[in-house]
């Protein structure tokens, strides 16, 4: 593992590193990356939690139908997925001639960014959050209410605990799907510089471009954020761990 990280190391100093990572273009995509990694984790943590919510204690007809949609975007390629989204968003597609009219504009747009990063990091929040609500037992909140607790408390003070472990897990892996994808992103974003052009379609433009140094110097600014992040974020998921078990 060791010897490929150095020879991005050596690889990058090559290529005067400090003025590709610093170029208007790439501060923009970077920017952009990160920002929009960190956005689409957090939606998909609020939305994932309550899928699985839904799918752990309400029953409804279709509900086998929608457990399985969930797991679409793990089978489904990510540039199908990509190819999907541009149909439905376009200016001319199913959705795109209802909500362009209304000044909506998705696709080629960050917004559209945006929803091609959450359709495939949802299932990651999902999936790591239901197993912990299954084994909330129903008594437990039954127990919180006998003992005065309103609805409002029972959520604050005994479900979110309970789920904060796995919720951060999630978000991490969620951020962590979003800042590499390429795929998905491809098509949806139109690839502008400077508005949609996100880190891996930059690194992919270096490399169709045989600009093998920059592309390299890129990766690994990348690598560094990336891994800086996750650290930090499963730092706090092992602090909500420590701090669920005391409790």
């Amino acid at each position: 593992m060791l010897i490929p990280l150095a020879s991005v190391v050596v690889k990058s100093t090559e290529a005067r590193f400090w003025s590709v990572v610093t170029s208007p273009r790439a501060l923009a995509a970077f920017e952009l990356t990160i920002g929009l990694s960190i956005a689409v984790a957090a939606i998909n943590a609020v939305a994932g939690t309550l899928i699985a919510w839904v799918l752990v204690r309400d029953r409804f007809r279709g509900k086998a139908i929608v457990n399985a949609l969930v797991d679409l975007p793990f089978a489904l390629p990510t540039a199908v997925a990509g190819i999907a989204l541009t149909t439905l968003y376009a200016p001319n597609g199913w959705l795109g001639r209802i909500l362009v009219p209304l000044g909506i504009q998705v696709a080629f747009t960050p917004l559209g960014v945006v929803i091609a990063l959450t359709f495939i990091g949802l299932p990651f929040v999902v999936r790591t959050v239901q197993p912990v609500l299954e084994e909330l037992e129903p008594e437990v909140e039954e127990a919180a209410a006998v003992l005065g607790a309103t609805r409002w408390q029972t959520l604050i003070r005994v479900i979110i605990p309970a789920v904060t472990p796995s919720l951060i897990a999630g978000f991490a892996l969620a951020f962590a799907r979003a800042i590499g994808e390429y795929g998905s992103v491809v098509f949806i974003s139109g690839n502008k510089q400077f508005e949609t052009e996100i880190t891996p379609l930059l690194i992919m433009s270096r490399l169709e471009q045989f600009d093998y140094a920059s592309a390299t110097a890129l990766a690994l600014v990348m690598l560094v954020v990336s891994f800086g992040l996750l650290l930090a974020i499963n730092g706090l998921g092992a602090w909500a761990r420590r701090r669920a078990g005391h409790g």
